[in-house]
């Protein structure tokens, strides 16, 4: 029997019993809706756990520290210090760069002392940090407005730094005046006065200008609420902190360093790399990692749920194709005795099964992608709410990818050949002569 042949054959047998069909159907469409609902919501939740975490900006960054924790002292003859602390030296980041997949090793420095940032009569009491790079950009660090290129008695300031400037001379119940702008604060100078003590506690300061030439966009990372300075600068600060003793970079080390891997899929192994050298490293990727592998269990439950409804809908497909068997027995044997083969009988069978379960599938996947944007709708509504009454917004959101239309088109026939197989089985097998005489 030609393919079309038993196509158009398959489709003129489901249309005679329209109403069974449908009645079939419907148990497939639930059970298919509720797998893509469930599966849609797990992978909103997925995609909303992932993208609210503060500082996923870059997943090719890997942050390195010293090893503080490593250190234990053993008691007795012999006995001493064992501790095997690791510095971030300049030999550590050529042993750091030398690991497969490593493309660049940033070290990133903070100001170890109190410094308040003057604008006029406002303040400001923002941390001030350096990359040793020429350019933010090479970071990840995104510019709204101005240059991203560091140089010596410049800076370049987080978007959050912006908005917290205040007067600190305005009195309790008068109001603050209005922060700066970034347009405000763009190419303007700014006071830093840093502040120590004497051994014999007397205040000692000192004051430098910096030149803002550059706004940050807000990434929701470390950036936002940081003055980027001049690396060698932001050296020669903590020097004078420490009463003007030299950093040597080879013993003291750096107190921590960005590595930026060549390609995602390697994070996490530099990562693990980096820890048995003896450091401590850290990198998003991990924590993604770990939450998509959560998100991933939480998809095969929820599908699983919805398979259930699925499996009775196949009980279903199972039921109607033996009561088609019993009524078509005499069409089975005349259909054998003009020449049809097991072959053609068993494909004809299997064929409005799986039909079956196609278009149930094909419903039921409409249905749960409509389901899903009901969903967002609602959600949406209940964020403004939230909004509106100062709440926290929910991360409730339903996604539907391609793939899991597609595949639940497929996974619904497929339910529906199998639940078909053992009556087209059974249809196949029937003698001729003895199918005639049915009654």
């Amino acid at each position: 029997m030609r393919f079309w042949d038993l196509v158009s054959l398959i489709f003129e047998n489901l249309s005679r019993r329209k109403g069974r069909v449908v009645l079939t159907a419907v148990g497939v469409v639930i059970g298919t809706a509720a797998v893509v609902l469930l599966v849609s919501l797990a992978s909103g939740l997925q995609k909303s756990a992932t993208s609210n975490l503060y500082g996923i900006d870059d997943l090719t960054k890997i942050e390195v520290y010293p090893n503080y924790g490593g250190g234990m002292y053993i008691e007795g003859p012999g006995g001493g210090s064992t501790d095997t602390m690791k510095q971030l030296t300049t030999s550590a980041l050529q042993e750091i760069a030398a690991i497969d997949g490593v493309k660049e090793v940033i070290p990133k420095e903070y100001l170890m002392g109190g410094a308040a940032i003057r604008y006029g009569r406002l303040e400001n009491y923002s941390s001030l940090m350096a990359v040793d790079t020429d350019d933010l950009a090479n970071m990840g660090y995104k510019i709204d407005q101005g240059s991203t290129e560091l140089r010596k008695g410049t800076a370049v300031v987080g978007s959050w730094v912006v908005q917290n400037f205040y007067d600190p001379s305005v009195r309790p119940g008068q109001e603050q005046p209005t922060p700066p702008t970034a347009e405000d604060l763009l190419n303007q100078k700014l006071r830093v006065v840093l502040t120590k003590w004497s051994s014999d506690g007397e205040e000692i300061q000192k004051t430098i200008n910096l030149q803002v030439i550059g706004i940050l966009q807000e990434g929701r990372n470390d950036g936002d609420g940081s003055i980027f300075i001049d690396f060698g600068e932001l050296t020669t600060l903590n020097e004078w902190f420490n009463n003007g003793k030299r950093i040597n970079r080879n013993k003291d080390g750096y107190n921590n360093v960005v590595v930026k891997a060549e390609d995602v899929d390697q994070v996490v192994a530099i990562t693990e790399r980096i820890n048995e050298l003896g450091f401590m490293a850290y990198s998003p990727q991990s924590m993604v990692e770990g939450i998509n592998s959560y998100f991933i269990i939480l998809q095969l439950v929820f599908g699983g749920i919805g398979a259930i409804a699925l499996l009775v809908a196949a009980i279903g497909i199972a039921n109607t194709m033996t009561m088609a068997i019993l009524e078509r027995t005499k069409e089975i044997g005349l259909m054998k005795a003009i020449g049809a083969t097991n072959r053609d009988v068993l494909s004809i069978f299997l064929g409005e099964a799986a039909g079956i379960g196609f278009l149930g599938g094909l419903g039921g996947a409409l249905l749960g992608w409509l389901g899903s944007k009901v969903i967002n709708v609602v959600a949406m509504s209940f964020l403004a709410s939230q909004a509106q009454s100062g709440g926290i917004p929910s991360g409730l959101n339903a996604v539907t990818p391609a793939w899991l239309l597609i595949f639940s088109i497929i996974f619904a026939t497929l339910v529906g050949l199998l639940s078909g197989l053992y009556p087209a089985l059974r249809a196949a097998t029937l003698a001729p002569m003895m199918a005639l005489k049915y009654e």
